[in-house]
């Protein structure tokens, strides 16, 4: 059984952010990305950790990261621990498998969602207005039913523990400029496009997803963070999709599902995730990566 990583503890390293799943340390030159075990629902985080959650997620983000390279260039610098710098190296049993040296970048203020099924807060929206973030949808849609093109909806970035706000265009436009706002709605709709179609191949939904963009030094984008993993996306398995309600899902949505059978106000501190909750959530990540990438860990 591999280690459960909830924290990572490396003293001689400056962190300088621990969010709500990822470690950040700053190198100087570079960041270092580290993965954790931890699992926040309703923006809490569980006290128990996912065992290979870390690892899950980021060998997909790397998978997505080096084959969408063409359409906009990503943050990666490495991915094994043995081409980091050296002074991470002692820290090797909490990096291996979880862990990314990445350029630095300006993160922008908004959250850059794509959306190809009407799910989650979006179908909340459309039952009382019939649009997401004000774009009008056809009427008659059912929940988690595929829309014809996928739509661009940002949304405000949240400090830890609060939530996120879907906005307009145009109030992205406020906050990035007109011209950045214009190309990371068409770059993320072209990345969810491309990876939509092939991981529907492999008999998995990417209903919506939630990128993360950068500015460098020298003015370009530059595609951050995390790649449309179980964490950052909704997953739905191909062969059980039935619009018209709720689908299963390869994610976190198991333990949400879970909790909502609870009388817990989602608020911290979370209740205790029972072993087999932790368990069939392990494995829900692990059949994501294994059926998108053939990667098994």
């Amino acid at each position: 059984m591999s280690m459960i990583v909830l924290e990572t503890n490396m003293p001689t390293l400056k962190m300088v952010n621990r969010g709500k799943v990822r470690d950040i340390y700053d190198l100087g030159e570079h960041l270092l990305l580290v993965t954790s075990d931890r699992l926040s629902a309703f923006d809490v985080i569980m006290n128990e950790g996912i065992p290979k959650k870390g690892q899950v997620l980021n060998q997909i983000s790397i998978f997505w990261f080096n084959r969408m390279a063409d359409i906009i260039p990503n943050h990666i610098v490495a991915t094994e621990v043995s081409d980091f710098p050296a002074e991470t190296h002692a820290y090797r049993d909490q990096l291996e498998g979880r862990s990314m040296l990445v350029k630095k970048a300006r993160p922008l203020p908004i959250e850059c969602i794509v959306r190809g099924y009407v799910s989650g807060s979006g179908w909340k929206e459309y039952q009382q207005k019939g649009s997401i973030c004000g774009i009008t949808l056809p009427e008659n849609l059912l929940e988690s039913g595929r829309l014809e093109k996928p739509i661009f909806t940002p949304s405000t970035k949240a400090e830890l523990g609060a939530h996120d706000e879907n906005i307009s265009f145009e109030e992205a436009v406020k906050l990035c400029g007109r011209e950045i706002a214009d190309q990371v709605s068409e770059t993320s709709i072209e990345i969810y496009s491309r990876a939509r179609d092939f991981a529907w191949e492999k008999g998995i939904i990417i209903a919506d997803t939630k990128f993360e963009f950068g500015i460098m030094d020298d003015g370009s984008l530059l595609w951050i963070d995390e790649a449309l993993s179980p964490d950052s996306s909704r997953f739905w398995p191909k062969a059980s999709y039935q619009p018209g309600g709720p689908q299963p899902s390869f994610d976190k949505q198991f333990v949400r599902d879970y909790l909502e059978t609870l009388d817990w106000n989602k608020q911290a501190p979370p209740p205790p995730l029972p072993a087999e909750i932790v368990a069939k959530t392990s494995e829900k990540y692990q059949d994501a990566l294994l059926q998108l990438t053939g990667i098994r860990l």
